[in-house]
């Protein structure tokens, strides 16, 4: 049985490394820390808030996310993400999620996940079912 209740919160933190930047994922060409990396970022802190609240063979994959990055963060920092749960629509959750580095806001977000069987999608995406 599913525990999902708004203002549930998660939170995903990680240190920028060269693998991070916008350069090294092709998304740009300045050794900072890349959109693609932020997002990322961002979905995890949401994958928390609920984790461990869904029911037996449950999970959520992310269908949606609208994305502000709003500043750029060096190799070497340290950044965060904390996500909210705003929503529950059905199977439809809503968060919203900040992010910061050592020195300010680096990021926002609305992200809307799906609650679905894991069985059934694994099987659905590999063409089984």
């Amino acid at each position: 049985m599913s525990e999902l209740r708004v203002g549930l919160r998660g939170r995903a933190t990680l240190r920028v490394e060269a693998t991070h930047t916008a350069e090294a994922l092709g998304s740009g060409d300045v050794p900072v820390f890349g959109t693609p990396s932020l997002v990322v970022l961002l979905e995890t802190a949401a994958v928390k808030a609920v984790a461990g609240r869904l029911a037996s063979g449950e999970t959520t994959v992310g269908t949606w996310i609208e994305v502000s990055h709003l500043a750029a963060t060096p190799v070497g920092a340290d950044v965060s993400a904390e996500a909210e749960l705003v929503a529950i629509e059905g199977r439809k959750l809503t968060f919203t999620v900040v992010a910061y580095d050592n020195r300010t806001k680096i990021g926002e977000c609305r992200h809307q996940r799906m609650i679905v069987s894991r069985d059934r999608f694994l099987a659905k995406a590999q063409g089984t079912q």
